[in-house]
């Protein structure tokens, strides 16, 4: 059986962004996974967005909560997540869709226990800047 991916997206005041970030994860090439979009009592239309995206496939959850902030919002998703392993994706970010399947590969082939991936930030001037946030830790 391949291993579950929890993805835990915090959702607060993105509604021109969360569209976005949903469809990279519903198209990833790794399908085992579920989407658990924390609604952090968003004074937008982000409540009923993220209701219609439940609404459309099975392996999305909403958990809908007073505004607590991202911490908070991560650790509401993290108490519903049921996946083998937690991927954190913040609503107004997308990620390339294989991504999963990327990690997936790190944490089994390279016995790995932690994996961080590297961005790519858009400027507002249409130049992008490469970050390198970490690399895998051994077991």
């Amino acid at each position: 059986m391949e291993k579950l991916i929890s993805i835990i997206v915090p959702v607060f005041k993105v509604e021109k962004e969360l569209d976005r970030c949903v469809q990279s994860l519903l198209k990833q090439t790794y399908k085992n996974i579920e989407i658990l979009l924390v609604e952090d009592g968003s004074p937008d239309s982000c409540p009923e967005m993220c209701d219609a995206y439940a609404q459309k496939d099975m392996r999305i959850k909403v958990i809908h909560k007073e505004n607590g902030g991202l911490s908070d919002a991560r650790n509401a998703g993290l108490l519903q997540a049921a996946g083998d392993y937690i991927l954190y994706v913040d609503s107004d970010d997308y990620i390339d869709l294989d991504s999963c399947e990327r990690f997936i590969r790190a944490m089994l082939e390279d016995n790995v226990d932690i994996v961080v991936g590297n961005a790519i930030m858009h400027k507002r001037n249409g130049n992008e800047m490469m970050m390198h946030l970490a690399t895998p830790l051994p077991a």
